[in-house]
């Protein structure tokens, strides 16, 4: 009995669909492509409980014929390839005929559409691959697609959506990629009937303000250049918009976004030291080249695309971003890291770069004073700055004390030891070591006082006890559509902690008062950072939102790397990481202690 069958329509659909359809952004990122590919100059997207019950999406396109409107929903049907070599030189978005007959297999869908030269238009109603209604309507002209119940026939994959607010966001971000591009139309976005995006039609420096923020006004940085190969043009930011996640970092390539790490580390190295190594640059970068110079038929999401002359663009890049830094005189002028005097060094000369830090021959302008012996270690002429205690203000231990915690690692005890620089030694600013038992003992500084925070600020969310500090000038931030989105997600959480934080008109907080207990020297910064990181990350099933909050929170106001500590700075960590939850590793399971026995040393 022959056991090989072809796959029935729907279900070949439903796996098509898979590859195409992972969440509601990408049934609004295929729609709105259309629409761009249909020629108009305004698109309105309309959503229910993030996409979960509705997705419309309008536009003023050249719309379909009736026949048209009913071929539009078969597999591999398109009116933007005919012939193999098409491939080698797309120019339109969508290609493969796949969008509308993955999207009509795991949802309802109704389309409404009519030519303008035509007085009526045809309206068609698909559910689960299957046309069950076609019939002429009055209707404008353009496409109006209504998608409803998404996944309704696939209920495993509807579990695995996210809260209404991350899949918000995602939605949100993918609006962004097409606009920031085609800034000659028009989007409205609407969720929930309330209006959350209104962006005329406009030139690009516009859009990226109308996003992002009335700050970037000030930070965008013209580069561009016209050659033979390529054409490149858009924006970089000043350093000081730089941040330790990716941020706003925007690659296009003939329209059409795109991630190029390769192209990332031409504009990075561009930037060289006048950012740390965990720091990265903002930039919104337009090329437009000949399209038979590249393959954007490599993955589904057709995000990742393949350059013929790649080495040769990312020197354009390169140098193209060096001499608009030149050009305005961009020179190191704020801390990015922990050292408040980083730009004086730079100006002295004095400061080399090393591992992420950075190693000073001399420190002039703070409360420290110290030398260097000839192993680059601090000696006892240093002084402990004087904001240390501030760190650790608040930090208590009833039940398990540092030093027994200590002697349950086989680490000696030193509560009646009379701690001096011979005792502890920070090697590159970054790791702390000390003797042990059995031999030596090196403790990442970092990620020691990441798990420190993490385990604090996880006791607070528990007992509720955080205090807020007030600002003595409320913080204004305007934050980019999809960043507004999580942060309503996590406000909640973020006042159990101790932060006021007010909204204030469509995508514009107001930080008024910050936990009094944690070391947060820059407010804005962690907001932005801990932002990020749920914008890159999403929300983690395996983690409840707190301790993602947590987390991210310790990341941002944790102590990093170039920082010099005193030796009684260093008995500090090791004292309180040893009476934390888990000393040998942070929460995402990085090692924080290596231990060398006598016999390896």
């Amino acid at each position: 009995m022959d056991i090989i069958k072809l796959l029935p329509d729907s279900v070949a659909n439903q796996i098509a669909a898979g590859e195409v359809i992972q969440r509601p952004a990408s049934v609004v990122k295929e729609l709105i492509e259309n629409a761009i590919d249909a020629q108009a100059t305004e698109i309105v997207i309309h959503i229910k409980d993030a996409g979960r019950t509705l997705i419309q999406v309008a536009d003023n396109g050249k719309g379909m014929s009736e026949t048209d409107a009913r071929m539009a929903f078969e597999r591999h049907a398109t009116s933007k390839i005919a012939h193999i070599d098409d491939l080698f030189r797309i120019e339109t978005k969508g290609f493969r005929g796949e969008a509308l007959a993955s999207i009509a297999a795991v949802a309802h869908v109704e389309l409404k559409t009519r030519r303008h030269s035509e007085p009526i238009g045809t309206e068609v109603h698909v559910s689960n691959s299957k046309v069950e209604k076609q019939e002429p309507t009055s209707c404008p002209a353009g496409s109006n697609f209504v998608v409803r119940n998404l996944f309704y026939n696939v209920p495993a994959r509807r579990k695995f959506l996210k809260s209404n607010q991350t899949e918000k966001a995602h939605i949100l971000a993918e609006i962004e990629r097409v606009a920031l591009v085609h800034t000659d139309v028009k989007f409205i976005f609407v969720h929930n009937d309330e209006e959350e995006l209104n962006l005329p039609a406009t030139n690009i420096k516009q859009r990226i303000i109308n996003l992002f923020g009335k700050q970037y006004n000030n930070y965008l940085l013209p580069v561009g250049i016209d050659s033979p190969l390529v054409k490149i043009d858009g924006f970089i930011s000043k350093p000081e918009t730089s941040r330790k996640s990716a941020g706003e970092q925007f690659f296009f390539v003939n329209k059409r976004f795109m991630k190029h790490a390769y192209f990332h580390k031409a504009i990075s190295s561009a930037f060289g030291s006048l950012l740390p190594a965990d720091v990265q640059p903002q930039y919104f970068i337009y090329i437009t080249i000949d399209p038979a110079e590249i393959d954007i038929n490599v993955h589904p999401s057709k995000t990742e695309i393949k350059f013929s002359n790649a080495n040769s663009i990312f020197s354009i890049l390169n140098v193209i971003v060096k001499e608009t830094l030149g050009k305005h005189n961009i020179v190191p002028s704020i801390d990015f890291d922990q050292n408040g005097n980083w730009l004086n060094e730079i100006e002295n000369e004095e400061v080399t770069h090393s591992h992420g830090g950075f190693e000073h021959s001399q420190h002039h302008g703070s409360q420290q004073t110290f030398t260097k012996n000839e192993f680059g270690f601090r000696t006892e002429s240093e002084q402990v700055p004087s904001n240390w205690q501030e760190l650790y203000s608040g930090f208590e231990f009833k039940d398990n004390t540092p030093i027994q915690s200590a002697l349950n690692f086989g680490i000696e005890d030193t509560s009646d030891k009379d701690m001096n620089s011979g005792k502890w030694f920070q090697f590159k600013f970054k790791y702390i070591f000390t003797s042990v038992k059995t031999g030596l003992i090196a403790i990442d500084q970092k990620r020691a006082h990441q798990r420190i925070l993490y385990d604090e600020i996880l006791k607070t969310i528990e007992t509720g006890s955080a205090m807020s500090q007030k600002e003595l000038f409320p913080i204004t931030l305007d934050l980019s559509p999809t960043d507004y989105a999580y942060f309503e997600e996590i406000n909640d959480t973020l006042n159990m902690l101790g932060f006021d934080i007010r909204s204030f008109g469509r995508n514009t907080i107001v930080l008024q008062g910050i936990p009094a207990y944690l070391p947060i020297s820059n407010p804005t910064g962690t907001i932005t950072q801990m932002l990020e990181y749920f914008r890159e990350t999403g929300q983690n099933p395996s983690n409840t939102l707190q301790e993602q909050i947590a987390w991210s929170l310790a990341k941002s106001s944790s102590i990093g790397y170039g920082q010099k500590l005193a030796p009684t700075e260093m008995q500090d960590i090791f004292d309180t990481l040893f009476a934390s939850s888990n000393p040998n590793t942070t929460p995402d399971n990085k090692k924080i202690i290596v231990r060398i026995s006598l016999e390896e040393f």
